[in-house]
């Protein structure tokens, strides 16, 4: 019986000079193409996520309207721009922006990640 016959078929089979064939590719020791892997890059452990009273404390300056809007702007940026409009935000909120400022949890408003 005759075997299928498959699209490859109608097609040359061509071999790639410098290789051996039946070797998978990546397989072949002392290949000046394959590369070793590079150890993964050491990476700091993340940041220890902040306890939940200061997250409170940051929603409800989210939600404090009299600062102005928060959208498209990190919450350090929103207390900056109160300040300097004479609104007197409070200053616990900066500073905990400013202990916590790598981490993006702090770092950004509620709404961060929706589109304007």
């Amino acid at each position: 019986m005759e075997q299928p016959r498959r699209i490859t078929d109608s097609f040359p089979r061509r071999r790639r000079p410098g290789r051996t064939p039946g070797k998978a590719k990546g397989k072949v020791k002392g290949c000046p193409r394959a590369r070793s892997r590079a150890p993964p890059p050491t990476e700091e452990p993340p940041p220890s996520p902040p306890d939940q009273a200061l997250l409170e404390m940051l929603r409800r300056f989210d939600l404090a309207w009299e600062y102005g809007p928060c959208t498209g702007i990190t919450r350090l940026q929103r207390w900056e721009r109160a300040q300097a409009l004479g609104l007197s935000p409070p200053s616990p909120v900066r500073d905990a922006l400013l202990e916590h400022r790598d981490n993006p949890d702090v770092t950004y408003s509620l709404w961060h990640e929706y589109a304007l």
